[in-house]
């Protein structure tokens, strides 16, 4: 698994559209509504890494297993969302559980599709799902803090410690912030991670725009962007209808209709790798006849931790680690002339994994 992300927006800003296109179906319904959808959408998208291919084309597995993310999509929120108003508050609680949040924001004019709040406001529609996903989070908060409140007038120094921490987030929230500004330190920072908070979790905002203005972008989109540096998040282009348009391509025509329109890279692709960067992720391979796969891991991992991904006596009873860069493996052609060469290095238990590392585990149980 990649990493799961959850899209929210207001209605009528392309979430379904570029949900269908990204995960190349028809799951979500798209039409000029609001609520067209009502249960969460959800689809498995495999990760597009062209290193992937090359190592199947020198080991010609007899399987392929890239890795992959979930995407999941709510329903448009609106204002009051968080107080229930368009059965928003039932679907708030679909993410809870997700890496990341894809922000899907409009930044395309269309008289033909109409905006819930009447105008083309990119900035105007960023806070008000940012406030309602504040509200939801401060009620979540408030009934943590009432709990632990009653414990720390007995004295308990560790519900103390809690209700000062959960109050000085709550504070912030309250001020118009987000529980991802709060500088916790690593002591602290468990109190919240274990809350779950919609406001916690890293946000890539995915400005929509009409496809005359890619890759530049336009006004709206702009304003999206300093939005997103401003406040430490990502930001990416996309053109919902030429993302729908490259979902109904053979996979060996997109590249050139691409290039045709000017772009290196689909919008999906982009995306992808802006949540690698912000969630800061890597990508280490196993290859063998028998498969090649991509396995997600959070930069800084070491190699035991590494090969628990593959299985929880990998990382138990860990001994070595043969590790070949991806550019070797490339470079040599394969694993035993990349060891012939000297590139395999037999790595320990306080190696760091590299992106792009093939890795061979041995272990012990």
């Amino acid at each position: 698994m990649g990493f799961k992300c959850g899209i929210v927006g207001l209605p009528n800003v392309g979430k379904s559209t570029i949900f269908n296109a990204i995960t190349a179906s028809e799951q979500a319904a798209a039409a000029n509504y609001p609520f067209c959808t009502i249960e969460p959408n959800t689809g498995m998208v495999p990760v597009p890494d062209p290193r992937i291919d090359r190592l199947v084309q020198i080991v010609k597995p007899a399987k392929v297993q890239p890795a992959m993310m979930q995407f999941v999509d709510i329903a448009g929120l609106v204002k009051g969302a968080s107080e229930n108003a368009g059965l928003g508050n039932k679907f708030l609680s679909h993410i809870r559980d997700v890496d990341a949040i894809a922000h899907i924001v409009r930044c395309f004019e269309d008289t033909d599709i109409i905006h819930v709040m009447d105008s083309v406001d990119p900035l105007r529609d960023i806070e008000v799902i940012e406030a309602e996903l504040a509200i939801k989070d401060m009620e979540t908060l408030d009934a943590r803090i009432e709990r632990v409140e009653k414990l720390s007038r007995s004295g308990d120094k560790e519900a103390q410690r809690q209700f000062n921490v959960l109050k000085r987030v709550r504070d912030h929230l309250d001020g118009g912030g987000q529980a991802r500004e709060v500088k916790l330190d690593d002591n602290d920072r468990p109190i919240i991670d274990e809350m779950r908070l919609l406001t916690d979790k890293p946000v890539l905002f995915v400005a929509n725009v009409h496809e005359k203005d890619l890759p530049a972008g336009n006004r709206f989109s702009d304003a999206v962007r300093k939005w997103a540096a401003d406040h430490g998040a990502g930001c990416v282009l996309i053109s919902g209808k030429i993302e729908s348009e490259i979902a109904l391509l053979p996979r060996e025509e997109r590249a050139s209709f691409l290039e045709g329109l000017g772009l290196s890279h689909s919008g999906l692709d982009n995306l992808i790798n802006a949540g690698y960067r912000l969630l800061g992720l890597r990508t280490y391979f196993t290859a063998g006849p028998k498969e090649v796969r991509a396995w997600t891991i959070h930069a800084g991992d070491t190699a035991p931790v590494a090969a628990g991904k593959i299985h929880s006596d990998f990382q138990r009873g860990f001994i070595a680690a043969d590790c070949i860069s991806f550019k070797d493996y490339d470079q040599y052609g394969g694993e035993q002339s990349a060891k012939a060469a000297g590139r395999m290095r037999t790595e320990g238990k306080s190696y760091v994994v590299e992106d792009g590392d093939v890795i061979l585990f041995h272990f012990n149980v």
